[in-house]
């Protein structure tokens, strides 16, 4: 039985050759050795996130189905449980699976490389979103060092210019390293403020509590608190009245999300700022990026950044939210 075009692997190890032959139904193999062809039209597509608890995530799997509905094309959304193992599983059911697109928010950028480019032999279009993934056709991500920028120039405005503040960093993918790039950047035009401590969280909110507990039991000498996510964010204002100091420190994050608008809204809470990002917004552009490629008009560049604006108590209820 002869492959199709778009569904030959490259035979380098028989493993890769079963995932080639289990796509197979008939049709034209292209030429010994090359990749192959990208799909005439995207009938499905697989997305593909970190973790659906946070909310973030949830927001994305929202945007995908309507970017599939819009086309006439199915939709599934797999969650990594910020596993790259679980990645790499998922990639080679999707090409079994005979996806067309896969829509991925990689849980390490360089570590999923090799199960992208089995994907993208197999003839599957592999956009990234949130954060670079090597080897994707393209990358649509929230500008995160404005985004850090913003969320930290209105916190250190808030802190009155001076102070000590502590960072809730989180695990060491490309866009958080970016906001944190981003607060340190706004950090430079306020001499007198000083960073008293800097811990990774998971990225959740329970982590958030947890990490800003610890650093403030360090440093309890505090003003303010950027969390480089909404969930982190809202774990350290926990940790902040838990401690009794909602008076004394405010805190601001990133995401612009749900949880966090309600937030913002609530009276006496610590927490009074966000840079926006546009979750589903991402995987809808995913989609159109992916059907420009099969239009023969690939992006000029690779990676899309989406501008972050940043929310706060007074603007709040102007916010259209995720």
């Amino acid at each position: 039985m002869k492959l199709p075009a778009r569904r030959r692997v490259l035979v380098a190890t028989a493993a890769v050759a079963l995932l080639g032959l289990a796509a197979c139904t008939s049709g034209e193999t292209g030429s010994a050795g090359g990749t192959a062809q990208k799909p005439e039209k995207i009938e499905k597509i697989g997305l593909m996130v970190q973790d659906m608890s946070n909310p973030f995530f949830s927001a994305m799997d929202k945007g995908a189905r309507e970017a599939a509905a819009k086309i006439g094309a199915t939709q599934n959304t797999q969650d990594a449980q910020l596993d790259l193992a679980n990645q790499n599983n998922q990639i080679d059911a999707f090409i079994q699976q005979g996806i067309d697109l896969i829509v991925i928010s990689a849980v390490d950028e360089n570590g999923i490389e090799p199960a992208i480019e089995r994907a993208k032999q197999a003839g599957v279009i592999v956009i990234a979103v949130d954060t670079p993934a090597k080897g994707a056709d393209a990358v649509i991500m929230t500008d995160a060092v404005q985004a850090g920028e913003r969320s930290c120039d209105y916190l250190f405005k808030e802190m009155g210019g001076k102070g000590n503040v502590l960072l809730v960093d989180g695990t060491p993918i490309q866009t958080i390293r970016d906001r944190i790039t981003g607060c340190n950047n706004a950090l430079k035009n306020y001499p007198n403020i000083k960073v008293v401590g800097q811990q990774a969280s998971k990225n959740d909110r329970a982590s958030g509590l947890a990490v800003t507990t610890d650093m403030l039991t360090a440093s309890p000498d505090v003003q303010g608190i950027f969390g480089m996510n909404d969930p982190s964010a809202l774990g350290a204002v926990l940790a902040v009245e838990q401690a009794g100091k909602s008076k004394q420190v405010k805190v601001t994050g990133v995401d612009g999300s749900p949880e966090g608008v309600a937030e913002l809204k609530r009276a006496g809470s610590p927490f009074v700022g966000t840079a926006t990002q546009s979750p589903a917004e991402m995987v809808r552009r995913a989609v159109q990026v992916a059907q420009d490629i099969i239009g023969n008009k690939p992006p000029q560049e690779k990676t899309i950044l989406i501008e972050s604006e940043l929310v706060t108590r007074d603007g709040v209820n102007e916010y259209q939210g995720w």
